[in-house]
Protein backbone atom coordinates (compact mmCIF):
# COMPACT_ATOMS: atom_id res chain seq x y z
CA UNK A 1 0.00 0.00 0.00
CA UNK A 2 0.69 3.57 -0.84
CA UNK A 3 1.66 5.91 1.99
CA UNK A 4 -0.74 8.01 0.15
CA UNK A 5 -3.33 5.49 0.40
CA UNK A 6 -2.93 4.85 3.92
CA UNK A 7 -3.07 8.33 4.85
CA UNK A 8 -5.98 9.24 2.80
CA UNK A 9 -7.89 5.81 4.30
CA UNK A 10 -6.68 7.09 7.47
CA UNK A 11 -8.49 9.97 6.98
CA UNK A 12 -11.48 8.64 5.85
CA UNK A 13 -11.58 6.31 8.47
CA UNK A 14 -11.61 9.13 10.96
CA UNK A 15 -14.08 11.34 9.40
CA UNK A 16 -16.49 8.91 8.84
CA UNK A 17 -16.16 8.90 5.47
CA UNK A 18 -16.56 5.87 2.73
CA UNK A 19 -15.00 5.89 -1.06
CA UNK A 20 -14.71 3.56 -3.74
CA UNK A 21 -11.46 2.10 -4.72
CA UNK A 22 -11.93 4.51 -8.14
CA UNK A 23 -12.61 7.24 -6.12
CA UNK A 24 -9.17 6.97 -3.75
CA UNK A 25 -7.13 6.49 -6.54
CA UNK A 26 -8.91 9.61 -8.25
CA UNK A 27 -7.82 11.51 -4.93
CA UNK A 28 -4.45 10.08 -4.92
CA UNK A 29 -3.97 11.21 -8.65
CA UNK A 30 -5.24 14.76 -8.07
CA UNK A 31 -1.95 14.85 -5.02
CA UNK A 32 0.23 13.81 -7.69
CA UNK A 33 -0.46 15.86 -10.39
CA UNK A 34 -0.80 18.78 -8.14
CA UNK A 35 2.80 17.28 -6.97
CA UNK A 36 3.82 17.37 -10.13
CA UNK A 37 2.35 20.34 -11.91
CA UNK A 38 3.33 22.67 -8.85
CA UNK A 39 7.11 22.16 -9.39
CA UNK A 40 6.27 24.46 -11.86
CA UNK A 41 3.37 26.24 -11.87
CA UNK A 42 3.63 27.10 -8.16
CA UNK A 43 -0.34 25.80 -7.72
CA UNK A 44 -0.01 25.72 -3.69
CA UNK A 45 2.50 26.70 -1.07
CA UNK A 46 2.20 23.27 0.45
CA UNK A 47 4.87 21.05 -0.99
CA UNK A 48 4.63 17.74 0.59
CA UNK A 49 1.69 15.24 -1.35
CA UNK A 50 2.15 13.81 2.21
CA UNK A 51 0.91 17.45 4.12
CA UNK A 52 -1.66 18.15 0.64
CA UNK A 53 -3.83 15.13 1.93
CA UNK A 54 -4.30 16.76 5.06
CA UNK A 55 -4.49 20.26 4.21
CA UNK A 56 -5.81 19.59 1.03
CA UNK A 57 -8.07 16.43 0.60
CA UNK A 58 -9.27 15.79 4.13
CA UNK A 59 -9.55 19.66 4.44
CA UNK A 60 -12.34 19.55 1.76
CA UNK A 61 -13.56 16.71 2.32
CA UNK A 62 -14.85 17.68 5.70
CA UNK A 63 -17.35 19.70 3.64
CA UNK A 64 -19.42 16.41 2.51
CA UNK A 65 -21.34 16.00 5.65
CA UNK A 66 -22.79 19.46 4.87
CA UNK A 67 -23.37 19.50 1.39
CA UNK A 68 -27.05 18.75 -0.35
CA UNK A 69 -26.01 15.60 -2.81
CA UNK A 70 -27.31 16.14 -6.54
CA UNK A 71 -26.83 19.51 -6.44
CA UNK A 72 -25.04 22.40 -8.57
CA UNK A 73 -22.22 23.54 -7.00
CA UNK A 74 -19.69 26.68 -8.62
CA UNK A 75 -16.12 27.01 -6.52
CA UNK A 76 -15.22 30.54 -6.90
CA UNK A 77 -11.87 30.79 -6.56
CA UNK A 78 -10.86 27.60 -6.43
CA UNK A 79 -7.06 27.78 -7.21
CA UNK A 80 -6.35 24.61 -8.40
CA UNK A 81 -9.60 23.12 -8.16
CA UNK A 82 -10.18 23.02 -4.31
CA UNK A 83 -12.46 22.11 -2.45
CA UNK A 84 -14.47 21.41 -5.72
CA UNK A 85 -11.55 18.38 -7.21
CA UNK A 86 -12.42 16.38 -4.18
CA UNK A 87 -15.82 17.21 -4.05
CA UNK A 88 -16.59 16.20 -7.57
CA UNK A 89 -14.74 12.95 -7.32
CA UNK A 90 -16.90 12.58 -3.48
CA UNK A 91 -20.16 13.47 -4.87
CA UNK A 92 -20.86 12.06 -8.57
CA UNK A 93 -24.01 12.97 -8.79
CA UNK A 94 -23.72 16.60 -8.32
CA UNK A 95 -22.22 19.20 -10.78
CA UNK A 96 -18.87 21.48 -10.01
CA UNK A 97 -18.24 24.39 -12.13
CA UNK A 98 -14.57 25.45 -10.90
CA UNK A 99 -14.06 29.16 -11.33
CA UNK A 100 -10.77 30.95 -11.40
CA UNK A 101 -9.06 33.77 -12.84
CA UNK A 102 -6.20 32.44 -13.52
CA UNK A 103 -4.84 30.49 -16.41
CA UNK A 104 -2.55 27.74 -15.36
CA UNK A 105 -4.84 27.43 -12.57
CA UNK A 106 -8.24 26.49 -15.14
CA UNK A 107 -5.20 24.73 -17.52
CA UNK A 108 -4.38 22.71 -14.34
CA UNK A 109 -7.49 21.52 -13.56
CA UNK A 110 -9.05 21.07 -17.13
CA UNK A 111 -5.78 18.29 -17.58
CA UNK A 112 -6.24 17.18 -14.28
CA UNK A 113 -10.20 16.42 -14.34
CA UNK A 114 -9.50 14.71 -18.28
CA UNK A 115 -6.66 12.19 -17.03
CA UNK A 116 -8.34 11.28 -14.22
CA UNK A 117 -11.64 10.40 -15.81
CA UNK A 118 -13.68 13.31 -13.38
CA UNK A 119 -17.14 13.88 -15.41
CA UNK A 120 -18.91 16.49 -13.40
CA UNK A 121 -16.66 18.76 -13.31
CA UNK A 122 -16.24 21.83 -15.92
CA UNK A 123 -13.46 24.77 -15.31
CA UNK A 124 -14.11 28.24 -16.58
CA UNK A 125 -11.14 31.03 -16.39
CA UNK A 126 -12.79 34.48 -15.06
CA UNK A 127 -13.05 36.93 -12.53
CA UNK A 128 -15.78 35.71 -10.71
CA UNK A 129 -17.91 39.44 -11.12
CA UNK A 130 -17.69 38.73 -14.34
CA UNK A 131 -19.20 35.53 -14.55
CA UNK A 132 -22.73 35.73 -15.91
CA UNK A 133 -24.76 32.47 -15.82
CA UNK A 134 -28.32 31.58 -16.89
CA UNK A 135 -29.75 29.22 -14.06
CA UNK A 136 -28.35 30.15 -10.72
CA UNK A 137 -26.26 27.66 -8.63
CA UNK A 138 -27.74 25.63 -5.47
CA UNK A 139 -24.79 26.19 -3.83
CA UNK A 140 -21.46 28.64 -4.22
CA UNK A 141 -18.31 27.64 -2.78
CA UNK A 142 -14.95 29.47 -1.61
CA UNK A 143 -12.36 28.31 0.46
CA UNK A 144 -9.94 30.85 1.00
CA UNK A 145 -11.24 33.34 -1.18
CA UNK A 146 -12.67 36.60 0.41
CA UNK A 147 -14.07 38.14 3.16
CA UNK A 148 -17.83 37.13 3.60
CA UNK A 149 -18.87 40.55 2.72
CA UNK A 150 -17.34 40.31 -0.62
CA UNK A 151 -17.82 36.72 -1.30
CA UNK A 152 -21.86 37.67 -1.00
CA UNK A 153 -21.42 40.84 -3.02
CA UNK A 154 -19.30 39.23 -5.95
CA UNK A 155 -20.85 36.15 -6.35
CA UNK A 156 -25.13 37.26 -5.43
CA UNK A 157 -25.74 36.65 -8.78
CA UNK A 158 -24.78 33.18 -9.37
CA UNK A 159 -26.98 31.51 -7.09
CA UNK A 160 -30.37 30.62 -7.04
CA UNK A 161 -32.67 33.09 -5.40
CA UNK A 162 -35.29 31.13 -3.26
CA UNK A 163 -33.24 27.91 -2.79
CA UNK A 164 -29.33 28.72 -3.11
CA UNK A 165 -26.68 28.82 -0.36
CA UNK A 166 -24.07 30.36 0.14
CA UNK A 167 -21.11 28.01 1.47
CA UNK A 168 -17.90 29.83 3.05
CA UNK A 169 -15.15 27.82 4.65
CA UNK A 170 -12.96 29.82 7.23
CA UNK A 171 -10.64 29.24 9.90
CA UNK A 172 -11.99 30.70 13.44
CA UNK A 173 -14.99 31.61 13.92
CA UNK A 174 -15.64 34.78 12.34
CA UNK A 175 -17.97 36.71 14.62
CA UNK A 176 -17.27 40.06 13.33
CA UNK A 177 -18.08 39.31 9.32
CA UNK A 178 -21.03 37.68 10.44
CA UNK A 179 -22.15 40.27 12.92
CA UNK A 180 -21.94 42.68 10.11
CA UNK A 181 -23.51 41.02 7.13
CA UNK A 182 -26.01 42.97 4.72
CA UNK A 183 -29.38 43.21 5.99
CA UNK A 184 -30.51 40.93 2.55
CA UNK A 185 -28.61 37.75 3.35
CA UNK A 186 -29.33 35.43 6.35
CA UNK A 187 -27.57 33.28 8.19
CA UNK A 188 -28.57 29.69 8.20
CA UNK A 189 -25.57 28.00 9.91
CA UNK A 190 -22.18 27.85 10.71
CA UNK A 191 -20.82 24.29 11.71
CA UNK A 192 -17.63 23.37 13.06
CA UNK A 193 -15.17 20.64 10.20
CA UNK A 194 -13.49 18.27 11.51
CA UNK A 195 -9.74 17.87 9.66
CA UNK A 196 -7.65 14.83 11.34
CA UNK A 197 -4.15 16.07 12.10
CA UNK A 198 -4.79 19.39 11.68
CA UNK A 199 -4.31 21.26 14.71
CA UNK A 200 -6.27 24.60 13.11
CA UNK A 201 -9.93 25.30 13.44
CA UNK A 202 -11.81 25.39 10.53
CA UNK A 203 -15.72 26.34 10.18
CA UNK A 204 -18.59 26.46 7.05
CA UNK A 205 -20.68 29.16 6.56
CA UNK A 206 -24.28 28.76 5.30
CA UNK A 207 -25.87 31.61 4.09
CA UNK A 208 -28.85 32.48 2.17
CA UNK A 209 -30.53 35.46 0.38
CA UNK A 210 -33.84 36.96 2.21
Amino acid sequence: MSVLLKKLEAHLVDMELSASDQQKQQLIGYVEQLNKWNKAYNLTSVRDPLEMMTRHIADSLALLHFLPAQKSYIDVGTGPGLPGIPLAIMMPDSQFTLLDSLGKRTRFIQQTVFELGIKNVTAIQSRVENHRVEVGFDGVLSRAFASLEDMLTWCQHLVKADTGRFFAMKGIYPTAEIDTLAPEFELEQVNKLYVPQLNEERHLVEIKLK
